[in-house]
């Protein structure tokens, strides 16, 4: 059994993919709230299918039963293994208090996670005037190596996105570097790799470095996981999900459609014994759809993007037109993978317009949950315990595919059985 922390946590999709491997989390650690009850509802879902007894969970995401109700049928010791608090020099100490107390006389295996990539983002960087330098965010590996110095796993997984590569400090050094350095120093051999999710059978365009650290004095190989390139369409990724227009739908007792593609039952995504929650579509305006009619409209008949600029003059009302004139991006059902999926869409859904223009509206929750590899089982919460859309479609958007996770978990088994 390889127990692993989790560390800057999100709503747990790189610990799914360890999970279906048959890693075994001692805690997760995250700050935000509504993505610990999250991780909370998940860790109870585990736990009742290693009882062979989903019924509770079944109950609770049909909405038959309040989320104290189902967490009073789940262990105190399941529900605390996830830790909300931010990481930081007043908790960190506290932190490993929990974590030792929950460890008892076992070790630490295995450290995975990717502090907050805002930071580190070109698009963050290029909307902040100070290009983000003064962003406390930046150091937040600091803390992650003070758990590989506490811990001394054999392993460790860091995942960030690809402006890591090119952030750098008020004296012009590199972040990427700062921090190997570091984790050099804690006395690991690193590996890193630029995986683009699209490869591994992701549909989505998303790349993403990977980091991994052996506690050794030799050098290591990691091997890449193996690609997969299924012949599936965003199309496909969709076409058991029932069809809705703007506002419609619902967060619960969703039904799929019994016809449906390969690859969903190959990536583990479709389970039609428990409910497919947060299929609800967002309302829009009578000029967003009619924006969102011309851009499904361009694609399907000339294969083209909209341009803002492309708009009648009565239908641009953003100040902005100089830049960002894609705003507006139909998630083209004909293509093999997705734009990336990023927190954003909390906000709005023009930047992820659904291909099918007798919908007309923006992607779903559960839609994007897809596009990011999630079961269809996976249940996103809030802080209160009323489902928010917009609470899921920022822990979707945070995360990392849970697919590519379990590639990268199946290829760290292997090394460590060597």
């Amino acid at each position: 059994m390889i127990k692993y922390l989790d560390l800057f946590a999100g709503a747990g999709g790189l610990s799914e993919g360890f999970i279906h491997e048959g890693f075994t989390p001692v805690a997760h650690i995250e700050m935000s709230e509504a993505a610990c009850f999250t991780l909370k509802t998940r860790a109870a879902f585990h736990y009742l299918q290693s009882q062979s007894n989903l019924e509770p969970y079944k109950l609770y995401t049909s909405g038959k039963t309040s989320r104290n109700e189902f967490y009073s049928s789940i262990p105190t010791e399941i529900l605390d293994s996830v830790i909300c608090k931010e990481i930081s020099d007043e908790t960190i100490n506290e932190l490993f208090q929990q974590i030792d107390k929950r460890l008892k006389k076992d070790s630490i295996d295995l450290i995975i996670g990717g502090p907050p990539c805002q930071a580190y983002s070109l698009v963050g960087r290029a909307r902040d005037p100070n290009r983000m330098e003064n962003d406390r965010r930046n150091y937040l590996f600091k803390y992650y190596t003070r758990f590989l110095e506490k811990y001394k796993p054999t392993f460790f997984v860091f995942e960030n996105v690809m402006g890591l590569l090119s952030a750098k400090d008020r004296n012009g050094e590199k972040y990427f570097d700062i921090m190997r350095k570091e984790f050099e120093n804690c006395g690991y051999k690193l590996k890193y790799e630029i995986l683009s999710a699209n490869e591994f059978g992701i549909p989505q365009h998303r790349k993403r470095i990977i980091l991994v650290g052996k506690k050794t004095n030799s050098d290591f190989n990691f091997p890449l996981p193996e690609k997969w390139n299924p012949q599936i369409t965003i199309n496909d990724v969709f076409s058991d999900l029932p069809s809705l227009k703007s506002g419609e739908g619902k967060i619960y007792q969703c039904t799929l459609k019994k016809s449906h593609t390969k690859w969903l039952d190959d990536a583990e995504i479709r389970n039609i014994d428990l409910p497919v929650t947060f299929h609800i579509s967002r309302p829009n305006s009578k000029q967003d759809l009619e924006i969102y009619r011309r851009a499904v409209d361009l694609w399907d008949k000339k294969q083209k993007r909209l341009s803002y600029l492309d708009l009648p003059q009565k239908l641009q009302t953003h100040k902005n037109t100089k830049s960002f004139l894609d705003r507006f991006k139909v998630v083209a059902g004909d293509e093999s993978a997705s734009q990336t999926v990023v927190a954003h869409i909390a906000k709005d859904g023009h930047y992820y317009i659904h291909p099918d223009i007798t919908q007309n509206r923006s992607i779903t929750p559960r839609e994007a949950a897809r596009l990011q590899t999630f079961p269809d089982d996976y249940y996103f919460e809030s802080i209160s315990g009323k489902p928010s859309r917009t609470e899921a479609y920022k822990q979707i958007g945070n995360a990392v595919p849970v697919l590519l996770a379990q590639k990268i978990a199946t290829k760290l088994k292997e090394i460590w059985d060597e």
